[in-house]
């Protein structure tokens, strides 16, 4: 009885053995043929993949005036508006002082309400204002881009920061890759200019803080495209440049998206 337990052992280790090869064989021609392949895409320049951005945008340079870039940005996509930027490392951010961006939410574009309530007032829906206060807003929701999540914004000492007003390239940033060469009235319109702001989650807002995109992305991956060319788009239209992680890590999210538009400044018609 034993011996024939064992017979029968043997008898199936045989067939397992034996179904094991064909299978060891078909892995082994798999990756060679991926080795052949990737060699040939690699030679043949067809490999590693590079998205075709298309032509760079028409860059305009613009008179000096509050409330307008430096620069005008035709249409394109942001991947070819990226390649246009400088690269380069931060500069020092220790002397950066929010005050050199001007006074918080001026009347940049002077239409007779500040920053904030304009951009409270395009992106929320629902909008109401405050008794005898026309440009004021008090209340509204947000489909909010950054979580993906619905916010109620209701004006009030303990509930106005459920939503906040983000600088896409936040002013710290823009301060160590360029800002600080600006005069005052240009990074003035830089903090106010509406392509620059977005109403946003307040916590996520806290937790960007005055990170780039190599060190903060919006949870929300939907979003990430367009906020990405937003920031191409602001540093472009200031002249600001990226520093080399942070370029990478736009390259990467574009690689998604590589018909992604750029935008033009809020202020130009």
């Amino acid at each position: 009885m034993a011996r024939h337990a064992q017979v029968f052992r043997s008898q199936r280790s045989a067939r397992q053995r034996h179904g094991r090869a064909p299978v060891r064989s078909a892995v082994v021609l798999a990756l060679i043929v991926l080795v052949v392949l990737a060699g040939w895409l690699h030679s043949s320049g067809r490999w590693p993949f590079e998205a075709n951005a298309g032509p760079p945008p028409k860059l305009t340079a613009l008179p000096p005036a509050q409330g307008k870039p430096l620069v005008a940005v035709g249409p394109g996509t942001a991947l070819a508006l990226l390649e246009t930027l400088e690269v380069k490392g931060k500069a020092s951010g220790s002397d950066y002082q929010r005050s050199a961006f001007g006074e918080a939410w001026e009347d940049a574009d002077a239409n007779g309400c500040d920053t904030r309530n304009d951009v409270l007032r395009r992106d929320l829906q629902d909008v109401r204002y405050a008794e005898n206060a026309p440009c004021l807003v008090a209340s509204g929701l947000l489909a909010e881009p950054y979580t993906g999540t619905t916010v109620e914004f209701r004006r009030g000492k303990d509930s106005s920061g459920a939503v906040q007003i983000d600088h896409v390239v936040a002013l710290g940033n823009a301060w160590r890759t360029g800002a600080a060469a600006l005069t005052a009235v240009q990074r003035q319109s830089l903090a106010n200019d509406p392509l620059n702001l977005m109403a946003v989650d307040g916590p996520a807002n806290e937790e960007k803080s005055d990170g780039d995109a190599a060190t903060w992305l919006p949870p929300a991956k939907k979003i990430r495209c367009h906020y990405v060319a937003r920031q191409i788009s602001v540093k472009a239209a200031y002249r600001l440049w990226v520093a080399p992680a942070e370029k990478a890590a736009m390259v990467r999210v574009l690689g998604l998206c590589p018909q992604q538009e750029s935008l033009p400044s809020g202020y130009l018609p």
